[in-house]
């Protein structure tokens, strides 16, 4: 017999029992190698003098099986798959399966066939193809040549602080050329929290060219019915701000379309939540300062790497923008006729100055802004785009007061009834009209009696 047709064991028992063979190994210590015991060594060394490495194969090798399937059985069976359930040959989706094919071979023709056997048989036979689901495919996408050029987004929840703080999510931003990693610990992925960290990026290093974000409702929303009607494209509070700084937003499909900030979280998970229990960091507060003086800083220095050109995508802030006007929630509200606007359950009124009057007026439109402070701003845009501050002042919300009682309810006046034989407007009745009035007087006692006869109890029979 071949090599190729024995076992991985038997061809380590051939190996073993030629060293025994040979005089380079004794009994016992083939037994230790085989996991054997003396007596099958015995067995063994014996069936090799007599029928050589032949005698080492398993002795079943080669045999039909005592409960192997008659060929008249595979015949029929085969028979039936190809006249009732095979389909045609071209399709995905058109031939039986083994399985549905096993259930109505019994259901329809009394025959009962394992569906591990009937898919060997119709595999043999080519009635039945392994037709796998192909999977998407996601290439690798190249690392972005220019630092700055694109930067991913995106938070992590996990329990970083082990129980000993409150449950938090580590926001984090990641250069895709370089790997530069920056980030901060919020309590959640809101809208504050990515604006926080984009100001910090953008102090540290600059305006970046786009940002690669997840479809969270933070970065898009849908539109509504009148931004659909008049065909504007919806736009979040973060969306305004990274418009204001010109970063573009680029929406992952999917979580590998942005795998760099999908790995980097699982690095922190294991890195930072061992370094944090080291420096006994158990709020967000402290966390955030050891992040900022110490982890970020060692992180890039072991992780980032160069990029593949020198040139920095990053836009310089040549002049110190208002972060209170970039980083902040806008709202556009209508100014009444007595220059109030309502933000909020609130009335701010505007005072009507020469240069508020020439800017807008009662039914104008302005901007409300309020910053994470809660500072509140109302500007004016003309046409040509400039911004004019307003001055407002706060309406104190005088008591409620209740609203007037309600008048009761008059009790309802009909008119009184006609005498009979005349109309209501006092007019007599024609003789075809009192014909009427008799047959529906007539028709509602026979209505009234019959419902009163339906209603008397019957007499129970014996």
């Amino acid at each position: 017999m071949e090599r190729t047709a024995m076992s991985q064991r038997e061809v380590t028992r051939c190996v073993v029992m030629r060293r025994v063979r040979d005089g380079e190994l004794l009994g016992r210590e083939a037994a230790t190698l085989l996991g054997l015991s003396v007596r099958q060594v015995k067995r063994l060394a014996r069936r090799l003098r007599e029928a050589g490495e032949r005698g080492l194969v398993h002795g079943h090798v080669g045999r039909r099986s005592n409960r192997a399937h008659g060929s008249a059985l595979r015949a029929r069976v085969l028979e039936l798959v190809r006249a009732h359930y095979s389909g045609p040959a071209e399709g995905a989706g058109q031939r039986f399966g083994p399985t549905l094919a096993a259930e109505h071979l019994w259901e329809d023709h009394q025959v009962r066939v394992a569906v591990p056997t009937l898919r060997r048989w119709m595999l043999e036979a080519q009635l039945w193809t392994r037709a796998r689901r192909a999977r998407p495919v996601h290439r690798r996408r190249a690392r972005c040549a220019h630092f700055g050029e694109l930067v991913q987004l995106d938070g992590s929840f996990h329990d970083w602080f082990e129980g000993r703080g409150p449950a938090s999510c580590l926001l984090t931003m990641i250069d895709d050329a370089t790997g530069r990693t920056l980030g901060h610990f919020a309590g959640g992925e809101t809208t504050w929290g990515v604006a926080g960290l984009l100001r910090a990026w953008v102090e540290r290093y600059g305006v970046p060219r786009a940002l690669y974000v997840d479809a969270k409702s933070v970065f898009v929303r849908p539109a509504t019915v009148n931004e659909l009607a008049a065909r504007i494209a919806p736009v979040t509070q973060f969306g305004r701000m990274c418009a204001k700084l010109g970063i573009r937003l680029i929406v992952a499909k999917t979580p590998q379309a942005k795998g760099r900030v999908e790995r980097v979280h699982g690095t922190n998970q294991d890195r930072l939540i061992k370094k944090l229990r080291v420096q006994g960091c158990s709020d967000q507060g402290a966390a955030n300062a050891y992040l900022e003086a110490t982890y970020w800083s060692a992180h890039n220095a072991r992780f980032a790497v160069a990029p593949r050109a020198a040139a920095d995508f990053h836009l310089p802030v040549h002049r110190r923008p208002s972060w209170s006007a970039v980083f902040c929630l806008e709202e556009v509200r209508v100014v009444g006729n007595d220059w109030v606007v309502r933000y909020r359950n609130r009335a701010l009124q505007i005072v009507p100055t020469r240069r508020a009057q020439r800017s807008t007026g009662p039914k104008g439109r302005v901007v409300v802004r309020e910053t994470e402070a809660g500072t509140i701003s109302i500007v004016a845009r003309t046409a040509a785009g400039a911004e004019q501050a307003l001055e407002w002042t706060a309406l104190e919300a005088g008591p409620r007061v209740p609203p007037a009682p309600r008048p009761a309810p008059r009790p309802p006046t009909h008119a009184p009834a006609p005498p009979a034989g005349f109309t209501r407007a006092g007019k007599p009745l024609s003789a075809k009209q009192m014909a009427a009035r008799a047959r529906w007087s007539q028709q509602v006692q026979q209505h009234v009696e019959r419902r009163a006869a339906r209603r008397r109890p019957q007499p129970v029979g014996t």
